[in-house]
């Protein structure tokens, strides 16, 4: 009798026997990037966006989530992402990875556009349901990732912190960095601090890869293959 094959692309579907359930963002396609305000998709689907500091490691954590090498371009060269890139995932949502701000070291009218870009697009896009935050664990929540916070969660949209880098830490190190978070938060939004959940992340290990799938999927609801 011949064995079934058992999709293995995480350490955590490799046990034998196991039936590898995708997460919400396998398949997810690029459509497009946008540039300018003028260049986004035409708002119907819900869309997710992904932000962070410049070197943080957001394109690769939207690679592991992907299950994708080379979705999203991740670069050790901090301000690479200089658009809104949309990939488009299996149920017609989209996820939209923002450029990096906080990093000096570009001319600064391209770096003004890309934060007017990257602002207007978090306070106005009507059919944003969820923010995904990504924070280096070393380092926490730095002052612009409390101001793109203070502007998002007026909304009551939700906001996951992917508290990255995690695989850099020991284990005390990765809860004493979720609970600083989580304490910042707390201490500077209050009750509003409900609305962001913070989970340990790594690109490199894995690490939080199937938490952060129970979450998105729960904001976009279930896939359709």
């Amino acid at each position: 009798m011949k064995k079934r094959d058992i999709v293995a692309d995480s350490p955590n579907a490799a046990k034998a026997g196991a039936v590898h359930i995708p997460g919400p963002l396998e398949g997810a396609s690029f459509v497009i990037g946008a540039a300018a305000a003028a260049q986004l998709p035409r708002e119907g689907a819900p869309e997710i966006a992904f932000a962070g500091r410049s070197n943080a490691g957001k394109s690769s954590a939207i690679n592991a989530l992907a299950r994708h090498g080379r979705l999203a371009h991740a670069s050790r060269t901090p301000g690479r992402t200089r658009e809104i890139n949309f990939f488009r995932l299996r149920n017609g949502a989209l996820v939209a990875d923002l450029p990096g701000y906080g990093y000096a070291a570009v001319p600064h009218a391209q770096k003004r556009a890309w934060q007017d870009l990257l602002w207007t697009y978090v306070t106005s896009r009507s059919t944003l349901i969820g923010l995904v935050l990504i924070v280096d664990a070393r380092h926490g929540l730095k002052p612009l990732d409390i101001e793109l916070l203070d502007a998002f969660l007026p909304s009551a949209r939700p906001v996951l912190i992917l508290a990255t880098k995690s695989d850099k830490l020991n284990v005390a190190e990765r809860r004493r960095a979720v609970g600083g978070i989580r304490a910042a938060l707390l201490q500077t939004f209050g009750e509003r601090a409900a609305l962001v959940g913070v989970i340990g992340f790594s690109a490199a290990s894995h690490a939080g890869v199937e938490d952060a799938d129970h979450v998105l999927g729960q904001w976009i609801g279930s896939l359709a293959p």
